[in-house]
This record gives C-alpha cells, structure tokens and sequence, in this order.
C-alpha cells in the first residue's frame, strides 16, 4: 500500500509510492481539486497530459449535486468523469461546516440545510462512508468536524472527542465491506492550533489503525506559522510506514517546507483560483498577467515551461484573453499553474532520490517571491 523508498538525512522529507486498487501514486504529489467531478476548466485528457497522478472529489458536493443515487446509476465517479486514475474524496466534514446553512451537529452526525436549494440534508460518518463507497473512491476520508479558528482549547477538545468517535464508526463502516472493495482509509488529525491534542489525536488514530492519515483543520485562518505548528505536532506521532497528508495545502514554498516536514500528499484550489484571478506561478514568484508591463510580452508564462500554454502562446496574449474575459485565457493559465503545481512535486522527488533537497529546499523558498495582487 505505501512503500518509503528514500528518506532526507537533513530533513523528514521522504520520497515513496502509494498503491492503490487503480494505480500507483509516486509521493511527494500534489493532488488537483476535482470538487464537483471536474478539475475547474480543464479536461481529462489535459489532466493526463501535465502527468497528474490523482484528484479529489468531494462528498458534500456531489451528495448535494447530482446526487449520488445519479451518479452510482451511472457506474461510479471514474465512470461519470471519465477517469481512470486513483481519485481521493473528501469526507464533506469541512464544507458541511464553512456552507450549509442551519447546520445542527448531534452526537449522530449534522443535520443541515443544502447551500443549493435548502433542503434539508443530513451526514454522518455511516452516511459519508457510504457515499464514498458509492462514488467507488481509492482513498476515503474519515468523517471528522473541523474546528474554526480561533478556537479556545476547552472548544476544540470538544470537538476533537467527537471527531474520534465519528472516525471510529467512519472505520467500524467499513466491516461490512467485501475486503476486495474496500478503498484506502485515510484517518484525520484535528485538534485546533493546540500541540497537546494533534498529539492526543494523532496517537488515537494510530491505534485504531487507518491506511493513512491526514493532518485536517490547517489553513483556515491560523497565521502560517501556526498552520506549521500543527503538523509538527502530529507528524512525530504517526507511523513512518504509512503515507500523510496535509488537507487543503498550500503555496508552493509551504509545500516544499511541508515535504521537510515528512508530508507525503497535498491538495490546494490555488491554481486554478489563481489562474481566474489572472495570476500565474513560476519558481522565482507568481506573476499577474493583468498588469500592464505584461501588455506585449512576447515570452511564455515561465521560461522553459514545458506546459502547453507555454509552449504555444505568450503573456501577452493570454493577458489579452483574461483582459477581454475570454475563458480560454483562464483555461491556459489554469493548465500552467496545475503543471507548475505537479512539476514541483516531481522536482522534489528527484532532489530526494538524488540527495540534493537541502539544497533545492533553501533555493526555492529563497527565490520564491510572492506578488500580493495573487
């Protein structure tokens, strides 16, 4: 399931390989967003071309539309999407949190109102096994709450005692399953911005023994450093033979810093958020393509991009398309940003394998200038 292949001697990074039922997953990876079965503005075929390894669906979603009586009729999510790779589902505890209205949490699982049309919906942790169960996921979430920030300690042990017993009745769910079904269980840490609880979470789910972990409730607000907090607060307490993931990360530099920490996944809406905002990324920085030094820049978004957007057209115009709000500019910079995004997941293992990290660590984050209009 998860074999470590090289560890960093100046770091926790480590490069390894995750096997799931349709496909191997090579780690470090970066994972795009597919909330609603789609990777906003590009294809399958565009997916397969910039080499991305797995995506994300979400429960909440897709549960609130098309419905997933719609979607197991239709053979499944890879069915539906037209993808045959490994997909990992978000359990929907964070959206059911941050976008239902009139949302009721009780020890059974939350009754809320859908952000759609209002109706009235519920999900616990049977409820979302069993949605992921039918969307034929490889990698399934626990069902956990994630705390808001700030959150007092006495707040988000509360919510942490509730997360673990919805994640034991998540993995008690799964008893009923043919073992030949059954996906890869991904436990998550929770436990606010407070080091004694990712600790005490942490070591929780590592005795009920889940396939992997994930570190959940990290970029939601806290100030950088706290978010780094967190996961150096789990990650010593989970195993070194099965993968990690920190949800909903990040920057390119926190990824390379996360990798440092011995995070082996991420998953993050940045590049295409950013891409319809008009910015670009590349290693010394992002760039916005709508500023006018820009205007008859006859070079590609990064030079020596192999991407499609950069092998085929300028800054110039794909500023002229995000100018003149044509999508095809925002499809182009989209499809250059996953690349960026997946491309610096492959360099990362490279430097691993070869032992060159330290150094590609220090160089990248000391290039990487962040322009405040991204």
């Amino acid at each position: 399931m998860f074999e470590l292949l090289k560890t960093d001697p100046s770091s926790q990074a480590r490069r390894g390989r995750i096997t799931t039922r349709r496909g191997v997953i090579e780690t470090p990876v970066f994972m795009p967003v597919g909330t609603q079965a789609t990777v906003k503005a590009v294809s399958r075929e565009e997916l397969i071309e910039i080499n991305a390894q797995v995506i994300l669906g979400n429960t909440y979603h897709l549960f609130v539309r098309p419905g997933t009586d719609v979607i197991g009729r239709l053979g499944g999510l890879h069915r539906f999407m037209h993808w045959d790779r490994p997909i990992l589902t978000d359990s929907g505890g964070f959206q059911v949190f941050s976008l239902a209205k009139l949302r009721k949490i009780t020890e059974e699982g939350v009754h809320f109102r859908s952000h759609v049309d209002g109706a009235p919906c519920f999900i616990g942790p049977e409820t979302s096994m069993e949605i992921q169960h039918t969307l034929g996921s490889d990698i399934v979430m626990a069902f956990d709450e994630c705390p808001p920030h700030p959150c007092t300690h006495e707040d988000a042990a509360r919510s942490l005692a509730l997360t673990l017993r919805w994640e034991r009745r998540s993995l008690d769910w799964w008893d009923r399953v043919e073992p030949s079904r059954r996906p890869l269980l991904f436990g998550i840490v929770q436990g606010g911005s407070h080091a004694d609880l990712r600790k005490e979470s942490a070591c929780e789910l590592v005795k009920m023994g889940w396939d992997g972990y994930a570190v959940g409730g990290v970029s939601v607000g806290e100030p950088e450093p706290e978010m780094m907090l967190a996961v150096e607060s789990a990650v010593p307490w989970l195993p070194t033979e099965k993968p990690r993931y920190a949800m909903g990360l990040g920057t390119p530099p926190q990824m390379v810093e996360m990798v440092a920490r011995g995070i082996d996944m991420f998953d993050c809406v940045l590049p295409s958020r950013a891409a319809r905002h008009g910015t670009g990324y590349t290693h010394r920085g992002t760039i916005n393509l709508k500023n006018g030094e820009y205007l008859a820049d006859p070079g590609p978004v990064e030079a020596d991009c192999l991407c499609y957007a950069c092998r085929s057209y300028s800054r110039a115009y794909i500023r002229h398309l995000i100018k003149s709000e044509e999508i095809l500019g925002v499809r182009l910079l989209t499809m250059h940003n996953l690349h960026f995004y997946i491309n610096l997941m492959t360099q990362v293992r490279r430097a691993i394998e070869v032992g060159t990290f330290a150094e590609f660590r220090r160089q990248f984050v000391a290039n990487y200038v962040v322009n405040k209009a991204a």
